[in-house]
């Protein structure tokens, strides 16, 4: 800084009062500044800055994977991290928990501006206060009281009750569910079934693991039953499931959705332009990668005054092509040789 001054012919405050606080300068100045800064090649030390200041200009984001759904999340809450001058830090736990802890720890020690995180354990760590007294953490694509911590979530029951309700009124009865880790989605579906359709019944396959392969691995299961004990429609917890079971399914000669229809969830980017298009239920991905940021950065300048929220956003069904009426199964004395 002693050098840019010294080129720029100003003082060292006029410099740091350019990089820190530029209302504090004239336009005039802070050419002069910038000038002398590429001139030189000068880049702030951040590490130093912060050693300083006591304050961080980095957000940890935690999630389970770094794809698909979780891509778009990271994507508009750099935007908006970007916009506020801080900078997204992006850990994957791979849903495992103690990854995910181990994430958690690091961060903390840095120590950063706050955390953002969708956690591998909902029932556990989700209601009650992590370790870490000074740094927000706000929970992202599932809701939490807010007692303790901000959230922001779809409304994930009722993305289950429209999948159920769309099913249902296609004339589906024989339904199956895969990807119990889904709670609440399952939770929405089973109960909507139900509501409407007392002769309906909902079979639920684990889809435990990497997504794609649960999906590959739940829909073999499938597959091997005799034709008249299979379902006529499968419900996915994500749509990476969804395009798992969808291609082994059309593997093993069973049509989508002639044979079994197919819903998914989240709409991703692959959902619209899979082998079979994917009806799905979309979350509105980008605006909860934008609210969590704004949500930790209000805590941030607010400190102990800040109220924490849970802010839900309403799912949508997209219909395309994966789901149909089921197709009439003939009776086996009709059936073609």
């Amino acid at each position: 800084m002693h050098d840019v001054a010294a080129l720029a012919g100003v003082s060292t405050a006029t410099v740091s009062n350019t990089l820190n606080h530029p209302e504090k300068v004239s336009a005039a100045q802070q050419e002069k500044v910038r000038s002398a800064m590429a001139t030189l090649g000068y880049v702030r030390n951040e590490s130093a800055r912060r050693l300083k200041s006591g304050r961080s200009q980095e957000i940890g984001l935690v999630v389970p994977r770094i794809e698909s759904f979780f891509e778009d999340i990271a994507k508009a809450a750099d935007e908006v991290a970007d916009e506020a001058g801080a900078a997204i830090t992006l850990c994957s736990s791979f849903g495992v928990a103690e990854r995910e802890a181990r994430h958690l720890r690091r961060l903390m020690q840095q120590p950063v501006q706050g955390i953002l995180l969708d956690s591998v354990d909902r029932d556990g760590v989700a209601t009650a206060p992590l370790p870490s007294p000074g740094i927000p953490v706000v929970f992202i694509a599932q809701s939490v009281s807010p007692t303790h911590h901000c959230s922001v979530s779809a409304n994930d029951v009722e993305g289950g009750r429209l999948a159920a309700r769309h099913l249902v009124e296609l004339g589906h009865r024989s339904l199956a569910f895969v990807g119990e880790l889904y709670h609440e989605r399952l939770l929405g579906f089973r109960d909507e079934v139900g509501r409407l359709a007392a002769d309906a019944s909902v079979v639920v396959f684990p889809g435990q693991g990497d997504a794609m392969a649960a999906g590959q691995r739940e829909a073999a299961s499938i597959a091997a039953l005799p034709p008249a004990q299979r379902p006529t429609a499968v419900f996915c917890g994500s749509d990476l499931i969804a395009i798992g079971v969808l291609q082994t399914l059309m593997a093993h000669g069973i049509a989508v959705p002639g044979g079994i229809s197919i819903v998914g969830y989240d709409d991703i980017d692959f959902a619209a332009v899979a082998a079979v298009p994917l009806t799905t239920v979309r979350q509105p991905r980008a605006e909860i990668g934008r609210r969590a940021v704004r949500l930790l950065l209000d805590e941030v300048a607010e400190g102990v005054g800040h109220r924490h929220s849970a802010v839900v956003f309403e799912p949508e069904l997209v219909v395309r092509g994966s789901s149909a009426p089921p197709s009439p199964v003939p009776h086996p004395a009709s059936a073609p040789r």
